[in-house]
């Protein structure tokens, strides 16, 4: 288990927050996208591989953070 100090757990938080909202951006920017006629189809599909990279980030963070403990 990993003894982590208040200020690390204040960082990772923070660090979190920050890739929530780039993803929450990122959605926003990608259904945007989707609603002009004639976008460009590579940039979306850019937007959504670099979106999925950001949860797998998400993911690890919020494992590390919050690990599952199986009693």
């Amino acid at each position: 288990m990993f003894n982590l100090s208040d200020e690390q757990k204040a960082e990772l938080g923070l660090k979190l927050a920050t890739k929530r909202q780039e993803h929450s951006d990122l959605d926003a920017a990608i259904h945007m996208l989707e609603q002009v006629p004639g976008a460009d189809r590579m940039m979306i599909q850019r937007l959504k591989k670099k979106k999925l990279r950001l949860k797998d980030e998400i993911t690890r963070l919020e494992d590390y953070v919050m690990p599952d403990i199986i009693a």
